[in-house]
């Protein structure tokens, strides 16, 4: 059974978004998965959604209009009370990016693109089962 009643990728670009909806459908982490190329739309679909049921957020840092860090920031500030995991998913090898990601509590992990089953299992091995 899928962990996550929803999965929402927080990436510019949509083939990276196709992509990584074929791979995450593969290992059953999530009932529902949704793509939004823009930082703003995911914060305004997190507002519709029940924050009993906690969210798997795959998120871009490097982005236009609102990039990752802003994200984090105004998504600390609106949804203190869910309980969401975020995981941050970038083409940035920059450590200083890694460094700052782990000063955000809510962030659960950093991982560089391209996303793979085994960097999943890595990050989210206790969500899979294994």
């Amino acid at each position: 059974m899928a962990h996550f009643k929803n999965i929402l990728l927080v990436d510019d670009d949509p083939i990276n978004n196709l992509i990584n909806k074929r791979l995450i459908s593969k290992v059953n982490l999530g009932e529902s998965i949704d793509e939004f190329i823009s930082g703003i739309l995911a914060l305004d679909h997190i507002t519709e959604l029940s924050p009993e049921e906690p969210l798997l957020i795959l998120l871009d840092i490097n982005m236009p209009l609102m990039n990752g860090w802003e994200f984090l920031d105004h998504y600390a500030e609106k949804f203190a009370d869910r309980n969401d995991h975020i995981i941050i998913l970038s083409s940035s090898i920059d450590f200083l990016d890694r460094l700052k990601a782990q000063e955000y509590p809510i962030v659960g992990g950093f991982l560089e693109k391209p996303l793979t089953i085994e960097k999943l299992r890595e990050q989210l091995g206790e969500f899979m089962g294994e």
